[in-house]
């Protein structure tokens, strides 16, 4: 804290720290005179106006991001300069005023007993047609789904510990002999749109007869980055535990007969 400006005034420093999603981002750092191009600072300092300080608040980074870049938890000082006979803001004033301005976005939870119901039309053989994606070879698309399950999942190991706290985590489960191409994500989606409340889980039973793949819902494909192979079974093996290895890729385990 410091004097700076006109006389009286008071200049206080303030470290924050913030986290977003850089997918809209041009990354973290500030841009000037580019109005297509928009980085997280721009929106910070908008927000900042609100605080009213003699000078234009501008903060300073401690890490840079890239465009697209995510942060859990990135860090800025910024000084606040206030008229004289006027005391320091406190962190809890700065705080309200910056998250007030960017209106975080309402966490939506899932419906998950919907989602369940909703899956159970999705078990046994039928023509998957509705649920794969153009550019497949296949021309029979009667697949046989042995296994569908949707329940709480464990914390994600990229979210910091006291943000897991407040967020839920959910697994889809799918298992058969084979998929179709884009199957297993764009059954995903359609169980979303489900949990949602954007369809009602007897609307999935309808899709799946149509067999039609262009159809409003069942077009969405969810990320590929949420997507992992469990696992591979065969007969006589059972139902191998994963070996998990610190390299980045590794055969899992071996077995021979």
């Amino acid at each position: 804290m410091g004097s700076c400006g006109p006389v009286g005034s008071v200049r206080a420093r303030y470290l924050v720290f913030f986290q977003y999603l850089g997918t809209d981002f041009n990354g973290v750092a500030a841009v000037r005179g580019n109005h297509r191009a928009v980085g997280v600072l721009n929106f910070l300092e908008e927000a900042a106006k609100r605080l009213k300080s003699v000078k234009p608040v501008r903060f300073t980074i401690s890490s840079r991001t890239d465009a697209g870049v995510h942060a859990l938890s990135n860090a800025a000082h910024l000084d606040i300069q206030r008229r004289p006979g006027q005391t320091p803001f406190s962190p809890e004033i700065v705080t309200k005023a910056l998250n007030t301005h960017l209106k975080h976005p309402a966490i939506r939870y899932l419906d998950m007993a919907a989602m369940q119901e909703a899956a159970q039309h999705l078990l046994g053989t039928h023509d998957f047609s509705a649920f794969q994606s153009a550019g497949s070879p296949v021309t029979n698309a009667v697949r046989t789904l042995r296994r569908v399950s949707v329940s709480p999942g464990p914390a994600s190991p990229f979210v910091l510990p006291q943000e897991s706290r407040r967020l839920q985590f959910w697994t889809l489960e799918f298992e058969s002999q084979s998929f179709l191409y884009r199957q297993v994500r764009r059954m995903t989606a359609v169980l979303v749109a489900v949990g949602l409340g954007t369809l009602a889980p007897t609307q999935v039973k309808v899709i799946l007869e149509s067999q039609d793949p262009l159809g409003k819902y069942q077009a969405r494909v969810a990320p590929a980055h949420g997507l992992f192979l469990k696992s591979v079974l065969y007969n006589n093996f059972g139902h191998p535990e994963p070996v998990l290895h610190p390299e980045p890729y590794g055969v899992q385990s071996v077995e021979t007969s």
